[in-house]
């Protein structure tokens, strides 16, 4: 069951066995030294999840494979990139839940390389049994999706479509109950914390854990998102637009706007999963630290960016930081040439 009443009333199929914790990055602190300034680094290891490989979107498919459920669906149509963490999940999930999974995956980064199309989650898409329509580049992927549950229907079957990351509101309800989960933990630890720091894609991770805060009463802007998607100002419309989805669906009265919500563009770099030399050192440097894996889209220009925010000071001084891991490293195999490159 979700952590909060509030979401006792929505399908959900459990996927995750239970929160997931929380971690000092002390060895961290300590090679950064003075750069640190004093600030204590935490992290939430959404990486550290049974099924599939781990990683943030099983939030997402909980909820998103109860609603398939619920509505009679047998087979789940999820869409993303060659490379999409939440395509591998959303393959995973059908596995665990018996439907059937077909998997359509965009072209959305120039990387045409063998090692690219057919390692990392490409890989582990095919061993969770999902069948895979890899598209041109160009080709609309929606609209491929929506034709694919109509083919399906006509041979009698009924298909779920998840779209791009599952950031749907339904989707997003998942990180709504991840923020109480935070809110739990910072109580145990007895750590309150400042500033939470995490990668905003398709948005949907952003927006849940921003309306959980609103519905509990804290200030969304204590989340710092870096954009790995869309430009800073689409990102933040989006995003906006996401959290009064979620609100709504909630059947809550409160709405948020532009101001609100803290996003930076400063880590896109040439754009959505195009690496940045910042993104690198920042891989190198929470694996060689902490022995911990960040995938080169998402986490590791997130924490890229947390890092040129102890150097900026938009992290106060010795204030506490929590940094989401959302998994994703099966990614860094797709990226060997570029990880490997001294």
């Amino acid at each position: 069951m979700p952590k909060t009443p509030l979401l006792s009333r929505f399908p959900h199929n459990r996927l995750m066995e239970g929160p997931t914790p929380i971690q000092r990055l002390d060895r961290l602190e300590s090679v950064l030294g003075a750069r640190a300034k004093g600030i204590s680094v935490w992290a939430k290891r959404d990486d550290l999840m049974g099924l599939g490989g781990g990683g943030n979107k099983l939030r997402k498919l909980e909820f998103l494979v109860g609603q398939a459920a619920a509505e009679g669906c047998d087979t789940l149509v999820a869409i993303g990139g060659v490379q999409s963490n939440f395509a591998r999940l959303a393959a995973a999930a059908c596995a665990r839940s018996g439907l059937a999974c077909e998997l359509v995956l965009a072209q959305m980064v120039p990387r045409d390389m063998a090692i690219y199309q057919g390692n990392g989650n490409v890989l582990l898409n095919r061993l969770f049994g999902a069948r895979l329509h890899v598209l041109k580049r160009g080709d609309d992927a929606g609209g491929f999706a929506m034709r694919r549950a109509s083919e399906l229907a006509a041979s009698g079957r009924k298909a779920f479509v998840a779209t791009l990351g599952g950031s749907t509101p339904v989707g997003c309800l998942g990180y709504v109950d991840c923020a109480f989960e935070i809110a739990m933990q910072s109580a145990e630890l007895g750590v309150e914390f400042d500033q939470v720091e995490i990668p905003n894609g398709s948005g949907g991770m952003h927006a849940g854990l921003a309306a959980g805060m609103v519905v509990a009463g804290r200030d969304p802007s204590r989340i710092l998102a870096h954009t790995v998607l869309s430009p800073v100002d689409a990102c933040i419309a989006a995003t906006v637009d996401k959290v009064n989805s979620v609100l709504q669906l909630m059947s809550r009265e409160e709405q948020v706007e532009a101001g609100d919500l803290r996003i930076s563009g400063a880590q896109l770099g040439g754009g959505y999963g195009i690496p940045t030399q910042e993104m690198v050192e920042a891989v190198r440097l929470l694996g060689s630290t902490e022995g911990l894996l960040v995938d080169p889209v998402y986490g590791g220009k997130a924490f890229a960016g947390m890092l040129s925010d102890f150097e900026s000071g938009t992290i106060t001084p010795g204030s506490n930081v929590l940094f989401v891991m959302t998994g994703g490293s099966p990614g860094l195999y797709a990226y060997a040439d570029i990880l490997n490159d001294d």
